[in-house]
C-alpha cells in the first residue's frame, strides 16, 4: 500500500505536465461584476419660482485635469455625507451666481486685470447700474443736464431736502461707467446684463404725467438696448423710506400724487412702465422679462406703514403684470459687530424662510408662483472687517449653494467694488483704496469662494446630507457622468468627512480644491488659500489662480477628504 500511494503521487504530476502539452485551455477566470445598482436621474418639474430663468440652461462636462498634485486618502472620518445622484432637486440655472456692477467703480473696459477677473469668474448676469442711484439715474442724458422736469432737489423721509445727485449714463470720466462702456464690458467678458430702470422719476418728476414719462425713458433704453439684456427691473427698494421717491413734494407734483409712495401705487405705475416696455421690446422684434420691487420678509414692529404693507398693495395694483419678483437680503443684524458663528448660520435659515415668505405672500394675493431673483446680497456686519474676510467668502458659496435648494432663479451678490471704509466694502474687489499696499483690483475672499465653486459645480443640484451640522454640503452632477460635492466647515474644528455617492458608479480618482483663511485679523482673515498657496499682499489669495493644480486622490478605497477649520473642500468624483 505504501508503493502504491507513492505510485499515485508519482503519477500526479505526470497527468499535470501531460495535460499541458495538449492544446486544451484552462476554464477563463470569470470578470468580477460590478453589481452597484444605479437608478437614473429624472429631473423634476419646473419650479415656477426658477421659471424662464432656465431658458439657456446648458448641459454641462467635466475635464477631468491633465495636471495634479497627488494627495493621499485621509485615514478615518469624523461623519459621513451620504449623496444621491439620482435624487435631482433642480436643474441648475446659469443665472444663480450673478453680481452687481454700479457706476462709480470706472469705465471697466480700461481696466485689465478687472476685465481679466471678470471673464474668468464669468457670473454670467451683471447687474446695472447700481441699488438706489438707479432712481436718480438718466441713462441718455446728457453730463450734469437732468430732464427740464427732474427738480434741483428731493424731499427726504423726515421732510428736509437735498440737492438730487443724479447720476448721468452718458458720462465718459474714468471715474463712472457710461452705458455703453457698459455693454462694451458685458460683450468683452462675455457675460450678460440685467438692467434696472429709474422708477423714482415716475415720482419725483414735475411734468404733468410724471409716471408716463419716466416710463417713456425706460421703454427707450429698451429700444436702445436691442435685445442685449432680457431682464429688467422697475426701480430699487422703492419700499424703503432711503430711497428717491419714497416721499416727494406735493406742492410741486402735477397729476395728484400723496406725499408717501405705497405698494398699491407703485403696482399701478409698474404696470404703465411695463406696458410701455413691452410695446418697445415688441416694436424692436425682442423679448424681455420685467421685475417688480417686492418685500423678503414679514414685517417688523419699527416698519412704516408702507413697507408694511408694500406686497398686499403691490399684487393689488399690479395684478399679473410682473414676469418676475425682486428680492434684496443682507442677511445679518443691521451694522452690528456680528461673529462668525452668527454670520455662518444666516445662509440656511434666511434663504428657506424668505422664499417661505415670498410663495405664502403670493398665494395670499392670489397670485400664481412666479421667478423670484435675489438680486442683491450680502453681509450688514460692520466693525471687524467681516465683509472683505474670508467668511464672507463661505457665506457668499452658502448663499448660491440655499438658493438652489430653495429654487430662486437668480442671485447677484452686491457686488464688483464699492469702498474701503475701514473694511465695511461689499465689493469683490479692491477699487483702489485699500491701505496696507494692496493692488488695485485685487480679489478679495469671496472671489476665490466663488470662482472654484462654480468651476466644480455641475449643471443639475442633487440631493446630500451631512450627518453633521458643522459642515453643510451642496452635491451636483455634470452631463459627462460627474459628481460633484461642495462642502463648507461651519466649525472652527478641521474635520475628515466621508462622501458616499448613492446610485453612482465611481471611476478611479477625484479631484479637488482646497480653501481656508489665514491667521491675520482673529476670526475675520483678509487672505484666503487654495491649495496652501496665498497671497503676497496683506489681502487676498493667490495670483496664479487659474493655474493651481487639483489635488488628486485614489477612489478606490471610498471619498474622503480633511476640510480646513472655517474652509470649504470643492471635489469631482471620476465617473467609471
Amino acid at each position: 500500500m505504501i508503493k502504491n500511494w507513492v505510485v499515485l503521487i508519482l503519477l500526479v504530476p505526470i497527468i499535470v505536465i501531460s495535460t499541458g502539452s495538449c492544446d486544451k485551455k484552462a476554464p477563463p477566470v470569470p470578470p468580477v461584476t460590478d453589481t452597484t445598482t444605479v437608478n437614473p436621474q429624472v429631473d423634476p418639474s419646473l419650479a415656477p419660482t426658477i421659471g424662464f430663468f432656465i431658458d439657456d440652461w446648458e448641459p454641462k462636462n467635466f475635464t477631468i485635469p491633465s495636471s495634479f498634485t497627488e494627495a493621499p486618502l485621509p485615514t478615518g472620518a469624523t461623519f459621513t455625507v451620504n449623496v444621491d445622484r439620482s435624487n435631482v432637486i433642480t436643474k441648475i440655472p446659469r443665472s444663480i451666481a450673478g453680481n452687481n456692477a454700479n457706476i462709480w467703480m470706472s469705465q471697466m473696459v480700461t481696466e485689465s486685470s478687472l476685465m481679466d477677473h471678470l471673464t474668468t469668474l464669468h457670473p454670467h448676469i451683471i447687474r446695472f447700474p447700481g441699488g438706489s442711484l438707479s432712481d436718480v439715474f438718466f441713462w441718455n442724458a446728457p453730463v450734469n443736464t437732468p430732464p427740464a422736469d427732474a427738480p434741483p432737489t428731493l424731499i427726504q423721509s423726515n421732510g428736509s431736502s437735498v440737492p438730487a445727485g443724479y447720476w448721468y449714463g452718458t458720462n465718459n470720466q474714468s471715474w463712472t461707467c457710461s452705458v455703453d462702456n457698459y455693454y462694451n464690458m458685458l460683450q468683452q467678458t462675455n457675460n450678460n446684463g440685467m438692467i434696472t430702470v429709474n422708477y423714482g422719476y415716475a415720482r419725483y418728476g414735475t411734468g404733468v404725467n410724471p409716471v408716463a414719462r419716466a416710463a417713456h425713458m425706460a421703454a427707450d433704453w429698451v429700444r436702445y438696448d436691442n435685445g442685449r439684456t432680457k431682464y429688467w427691473e422697475v426701480g430699487n427698494e422703492n419700499f424703503g423710506d432711503w430711497e428717491a421717491g419714497y416721499r416727494i413734494n406735493i406742492a410741486t407734483n402735477q397729476d395728484s400724487q400723496p406725499e408717501y409712495i405705497s405698494g398699491l401705487l407703485y403696482g399701478q405705475h409698474f404696470k404703465v412702465f411695463a406696458d410701455s416696455m413691452r410695446k418697445a421690446a415688441q416694436e424692436i422684434g425682442k423679448t424681455i422679462y420685467i421685475g417688480a420691487v417686492m418685500n423678503e420678509s414679514a414685517p417688523q414692529s419699527w416698519w412704516t406703514s408702507t413697507a408694511t404693507n408694500w406686497n398686499t398693495g403691490l399684487f393689488t395694483g399690479a395684478g399679473t403684470s410682473p414676469d418676475f419678483y425682486i428680492v434684496h437680503n443682507y442677511y445679518t443684524p443691521y451694522l452690528t459687530n456680528a461673529n462668525a458663528d452668527l454670520i455662518l448660520s444666516t445662509p440656511e435659515t434666511v434663504t428657506q424662510t424668505m422664499m417661505n415668505f415670498v410663495k405664502q405672500t403670493l398665494t395670499s394675493g392670489a397670485i400664481a408662483q412666479k421667478p423670484i431673483a435675489l438680486t442683491e446680497f450680502n453681509i450688514f456686519s460692520t466693525g471687524s472687517k467681516q465683509q472683505v474676510s474670508n467668511i464672507n467668502g463661505l457665506h457668499a458659496v452658502m448663499v448660491v449653494g440655499e438658493a438652489l435648494k430653495n429654487k430662486f432663479g437668480m442671485t447677484a451678490r452686491w457686488d464688483l467694488a464699492n469702498g474701503w471704509d475701514n473694511g465695511n466694502d461689499h465689493g469683490m474687489f479692491n477699487i483702489g483704496d485699500e491701505p496696507d499696499g494692496v493692488p488695485k483690483w485685487n480679489p478679495r475672499p469671496a472671489f476665490y469662494y466663488m470662482y472654484f465653486f462654480g468651476q466644480l459645480l455641475g449643471d443639475r443640484l442633487i440631493s446630500s446630507t451631512s450627518q453633521s451640522s458643522a459642515v453643510v454640503s451642496y452635491a451636483s452632477s455634470f452631463s459627462s457622468g460627474e459628481t460633484g460635492v461642495a462642502l463648507i466647515n461651519k466649525s472652527t474644528s478641521a474635520a475628515t468627512v466621508q462622501v458616499v455617492i448613492k446610485n453612482f458608479k465611481a471611476g478611479n480618482s477625484f479631484y479637488y480644491y482646497k480653501l481656508n483663511g489665514g491667521t491675520d485679523n482673529g476670526e475675520f482673515s483678509r487672505h484666503v488659500l487654495v491649495n496652501g498657496n496665498g497671497s503676497s499682499f496683506a489681502s487676498g489669495g493667490p495670483a496664479g489662480y487659474k493655474t493651481i493644480k487639483p489635488y488628486k486622490t485614489p477612489a478606490a478605497d471610498g471619498i474622503r477628504v480633511s476640510i480646513p477649520a472655517r474652509g470649504a473642500v470643492y471635489l469631482v468624483v471620476e465617473k467609471k
